[in-house]
């Protein structure tokens, strides 16, 4: 007897703004908040996430402050406990967490950074290549975990953009062409085959989001 397909609906959400945003690398430095704004914009969300035709089973967070405080109120609307997830985690900067973007700007290294991150790794740090592998790794262990469901993942930009850039068969080389905003979502359809990309960077409605 043939087994039915399975479809599970990966729904990665990127953290809201916090003081830092756009001007610093903060990694994995602890202690860093959503800013007002970046309260609003987890609260906005939420009430995007309402209008799901397939609401949401199941809540994954990295563990650092500025992602649990995004999840707190999508989980107060759906009803949802925010589960730690390590494998959610922002990229290891290692040397380079809390640097001003302006000046590492200004290195030799981050022509590769843009350019060629597949070679690159961050002094003391991880490379873009294990961060990709460490994402995609775990997204598809939560989808397994949860099939023929759709599970909300939030995470940091560098691990979703990794993520799409995957799902899509692009060459990691090309990762930095996307754009993942504050409190954005992008979306991961894990088949029995292929993944299916329904959305990247979504900020409006969220009532068409299902696969064709």
């Amino acid at each position: 007897m043939t087994s039915r397909p399975t479809f599970t609906t990966v729904l990665l959400v990127r953290h809201g703004t916090t003081a830092t945003t756009g001007s610093v690398l903060p990694g994995r430095t602890p202690g860093l908040h959503l800013s007002e704004r970046g309260q609003a914009q987890a609260s906005e969300l939420a009430e995007r996430l309402k209008e799901m035709p397939r609401k949401p089973t199941a809540l994954f967070v990295s563990p650092l402050e500025r992602a649990k405080e995004t999840a707190i109120p999508i989980a107060k609307v759906l009803r949802l406990r925010p589960l730690v997830e390590r494998g959610l985690l922002e990229c290891d900067f290692g040397t380079w967490t809390g640097k001003k973007l302006s000046t590492l700007s200004r290195r030799v290294e981050w022509r590769a950074v843009q350019n060629a991150p597949s070679t690159f790794r961050f002094p003391e740090g991880e490379s873009f290549s294990e961060m990709q592998l460490r994402i995609w790794a775990t997204l598809e262990r939560l989808a397994k975990r949860h099939r023929n469901r759709t599970i909300i993942v939030v995470s940091h930009a560098d691990p979703i953009k990794a993520a799409v850039t995957y799902a899509l068969g692009v060459p990691l080389d090309l990762f930095q062409r996307t754009v993942i905003s504050p409190c954005s979502l992008s979306a991961i359809t894990f088949t029995d085959t292929t993944p299916i990309v329904l959305c990247v960077n979504n900020v409006g409605s969220l009532k068409e989001l299902s696969p064709s």
